[in-house]
């Protein structure tokens, strides 16, 4: 069966225009994406064209400057922009927050000239991003990333024609990346120096650069519309201009991108939980059992009660690390802790879900099976849900002693 269009949360928008915002959103949810969800999840289906709607509303870009084509929104409104994307399709919701992750890098530590030059394509152009950091041998313990980028030389760059500092090759292999071999450009950490966190650059690569290719996407349990692939950079050469920030400031750089990320994450969770207490709550208020609704049965009563309180618990959770951030204050535990949270709940929600609907809940007529098995990677990505812990730790005990 299509999913239901997810039922309206009376948010605390800060603004006149971002409650404009999220109608706006609400009503491309209704139209272009809840319709079509399980349909295309099932197929496999990127829904490519719902991202350049995205970008033609000017939702690509909320949280990034006007100057180059962001939306001026504070991360209070933009991450209940993901929520409510994701409660309709995690794909859409999780694919938008990578897209500003990726973002993240250049509107953040690149030059007036790089932000002028390639920005206002990926804010509001209708191109699409994503994130390589993640390499086979090296997921939570990304510093010892091997990906390597060793410069040619000087002279003029090869795709603008300008005196540069030369070209940058890189070669190795990236895993995990949402998007991977359909994006239009990618942010990429790879080694330009000694091992450690210190020796890693972030460079700007073009999606169709010679020598960069993917592999067969990832077949996975869930988010089956989402390709998610290894990539292969055989040789790639980038002028420096695509180099973002200083040398060896590209571990900085991607905790602080990371940081943020995990606050989308967050929403996204909590966007997955919403709908999948959505679906029990239609359900057993409709479903008959001994003559009466089952939500009259206290057990499942309280089962509901249980997965709303943990909703609203992490919805407040994720947006006080936001407001944290508007307000540039430090966050990152925060945000970790938000992370943490909101991904638990969504993975204990969606199975609660599938218990309320009982035999239906596990059959793939009904889409709380489906959110159950998104869920799950919610824990994964952008660190672990045990990454978290020990991130939150060190903020309240400091480091680990070896």
């Amino acid at each position: 069966m299509p999913d239901r269009a997810p039922q309206p949360v009376d948010r605390q928008l800060p603004t006149e225009e971002a409650r404009d915002l999220v109608a706006l959103v609400r009503d491309i949810v209704q139209r272009e994406i809840a319709p079509h969800a399980a349909e295309q999840e099932d197929a496999g289906r990127f829904p490519r064209e719902v991202f350049s709607l995205l970008s033609e509303s000017g939702l690509l870009g909320l949280p990034y400057d006007s100057e180059f084509g962001g939306g001026d929104q504070p991360y209070e409104v933009y991450l209940q922009v993901l929520e409510e994307l994701a409660a309709a399709r995690l794909t859409v919701g999780l694919g938008v927050s990578v897209h500003s992750l990726a973002c993240h890098a250049l509107a953040g530590y690149g030059t007036k000239q790089q932000q002028a030059d390639h920005l206002p394509a990926m804010l509001g152009g209708g191109l699409l991003g994503a994130y390589c950091l993640s390499e086979p041998a090296s997921g939570s313990d990304a510093a010892s990333l091997r990906t390597k980028a060793v410069r040619d030389g000087g002279g003029t760059s090869r795709s603008s024609g300008a005196e540069s500092g030369g070209d940058w090759v890189i070669t190795g292999t990236k895993a995990w990346i949402t998007h991977g071999g359909i994006a239009d450009f990618y942010t990429v950490l790879a080694r330009t120096g000694a091992e450690g966190a210190r020796g890693i650059t972030a460079f700007l690569v073009p999606g169709d650069a010679e020598g960069l290719s993917a592999a067969a996407p990832e077949k996975k349990m869930g988010m089956k519309g989402s390709p998610t692939a290894q990539l292969h950079f055989d040789g790639v050469r980038v002028p420096d201009s695509r180099r973002i920030g200083e040398e060896g400031q590209g571990f900085a750089i991607a905790l602080s991108a990371l940081d943020s990320g995990r606050l989308g994450i967050a929403a996204c969770a909590i966007g997955v939980a919403q709908a999948a207490l959505d679906e029990a709550v239609a359900y057993a208020t409709g479903r008959q059992q001994f003559g009466r609704p089952i939500a009259d049965f206290q057990g499942l009563r309280f089962m509901l009660a249980d997965m709303a309180t943990q909703i609203e618990a992490g919805r407040a959770l994720y947006l006080s690390a936001a407001r944290l951030r508007d307000a540039g204050r430090p966050f990152s535990k925060e945000a970790a802790m938000a992370k943490l949270f909101c991904t638990d709940a969504a993975m204990k929600v969606t199975t609660d879900a599938v218990q309320v609907l009982g035999g239906y809940g596990y059959t793939a007529d009904f889409p709380v099976e489906r959110l159950m098995r998104e869920a799950k990677v919610l824990q994964i990505v952008e660190g672990t849900n045990q990454i978290q812990r020990m991130v939150v730790a060190r903020h309240l005990a400091g480091p680990e002693t070896r």
